[in-house]
């Protein structure tokens, strides 16, 4: 299974942007002993659009066409599930056992997402009720994810109490 990071704005060069790759490469290196062949991470420029709803829909649209056929589509939106480091591990081992080719992993712009995004996705997640800034949202889902990934391997990045 791929696993797909697609988020609007792109990270400026800096630490945000190494602890993402470090992140991903973690990923990569991790998943591969349990199905995950590989981690991408696309950015999507932001709309230079004038009004919101404008910026929403362009955003979108690039976001959707990212989407690889028979993919597991996950928005991040505050008003998500909020499901924690082992329930999404449980998601995650789930798509994967039911033969999912990919799970993309959806993060919009400051303006949010349209309408028909969100009700397409498969997955609404939340990091919590607080608002957070979309750049370091994408680091916490790579966190996230790799965290999931080594709690499959059983590895013991992750512990509990």
């Amino acid at each position: 299974m791929r696993l797909v990071v697609a988020a609007v704005g792109r990270l400026k060069q800096g630490p945000e942007r190494d602890l993402a790759q470090r992140y991903r490469e973690r990923i990569a290196n991790a998943g591969r002993a349990v199905g995950f062949q590989d981690i991408e991470l696309v950015e999507i420029a932001e709309s230079r659009a004038r009004e919101a709803a404008r910026r929403k829909t362009e955003e979108s649209i690039a976001l959707a066409q990212l989407i690889p056929d028979g993919a597991v589509k996950t928005l991040l939106d505050e008003r998500g599930e909020d499901l924690g480091s082992a329930g999404l591990a449980d998601t995650l081992r789930r798509w994967r056992d039911d033969g999912r080719p990919a799970a993309v992993f959806l993060i919009g712009g400051s303006d949010g997402v349209a309408p028909n995004l969100r009700q397409d996705a498969d997955l609404c997640l939340a990091f919590g009720t607080a608002t957070w800034p979309h750049q370091l949202v994408r680091i916490m889902l790579l966190e996230q994810l790799y965290r999931a990934v080594t709690m499959l391997a059983g590895h013991p990045y992750h512990r509990t109490g």
